[in-house]
């Protein structure tokens, strides 16, 4: 039960990061941005970590492994997040929330190449999930955005560090593996725009402070870390279906803060997205659901 309010906890903390994400690049470019805010919730967990730092054994044996999962998780984490980030400057938050959500078919989907079972109700709903992505982006001109696909492929990657997280996160310690993946990402992040982007303006920065303090806070320090720890007792696809509620925030948030709007199209499109998510993690066979009962037959 605490593993799934904490993932619902960080579901919350997503979904109205993307309008952080968005006003933060109205005067910050993307790799600093991120380098950023994850610096920022690395430095936020600095004291949770001394405050518990009983509980973190680091053994020489655990070292090489320790090594491998903050590599690997650091990894598919910075992709994602630039992928996003970059999908964000033509995308809007709404899209971005829905379309990320997409990672919840993925998850299951990728776990085949780590021997996973997947069912046939996963490929039912990501069939009627991409029908949906395509009402949702393809707007009036039928032609999909670009600012969608990358955050599409974005959603692959969030898929992957859900999967990576599940296998270490059983053998290190969760806010450990957290400050390490948010350190290393923004490092990458960070060098990366020093080399490609021109945005160390203490102005800029300061002009983006409220967007890049929620990110780093919410968003990566209390979010991601939620996420992790939820990840401790619940198993990836129920931890994805819980985290894809980010989307309804994203909407929510999009239409508050940002005054955007749905066509009527784009709303069915949101609909699909979200049933197939749902239909994806329903364990019964849905054609079995959709059988008369033996009680019924025999009236």
């Amino acid at each position: 039960m605490t593993g799934r309010l904490f993932a619902l906890l960080a579901a919350i903390c997503w979904g109205f990061d993307f309008i952080a994400l968005i006003l933060g690049m109205k005067h910050l470019e993307p790799f600093a941005f991120n380098g950023l805010r994850f610096f920022l919730g690395a430095l936020f967990l600095v004291p949770v970590l001394l405050y518990f730092r009983s509980e973190i054994n680091i053994s020489l044996k655990s070292l090489k492994p320790l090594f491998l999962a903050i590599i690997l998780m650091s990894s598919s984490l910075f992709i994602a997040t630039a992928l996003q980030q970059f999908g964000l400057q033509t995308a809007s938050a709404t899209d971005g929330g829905f379309i990320s959500g997409l990672y919840i078919i993925f998850v299951p989907m990728l776990g085949i190449l780590i021997n996973q079972k997947v069912s046939n109700n996963t490929w039912f709903g990501a069939s009627i999930s991409v029908i949906g992505l395509f009402f949702l982006s393809a707007k009036y001109d039928l032609s999909l955005n670009i600012g969608d696909t990358l955050i599409l492929i974005s959603a692959i990657f969030w898929a992957l560090n859900i999967l990576i997280t599940d296998h270490f996160v059983k053998y290190h310690s969760a806010l450990l593996l957290a400050f390490c993946q948010f350190f290393f990402c923004g490092l990458i992040s960070l060098s990366l725009s020093l080399f490609l982007e021109n945005s160390y303006d203490a102005n800029k920065i300061y002009l983006a402070g409220g967007a890049l303090l929620y990110s780093g806070i919410f968003s990566v320090a209390l979010g991601f870390t939620l996420q992790v720890m939820a990840q401790k007792s619940v198993s990836p696809s129920h931890v994805a279906i819980i985290l894809s509620i980010e989307a309804v925030f994203a909407a929510t948030g999009g239409w508050y803060l940002l005054n955007e709007s749905l066509t009527a199209i784009q709303m069915s499109g949101c609909s699909l997205m979200l049933g197939g998510i749902i239909l994806s993690q329903i364990k019964k066979p849905i054609l079995n659901i959709l059988k008369p009962s033996n009680s019924a037959n025999s009236k």
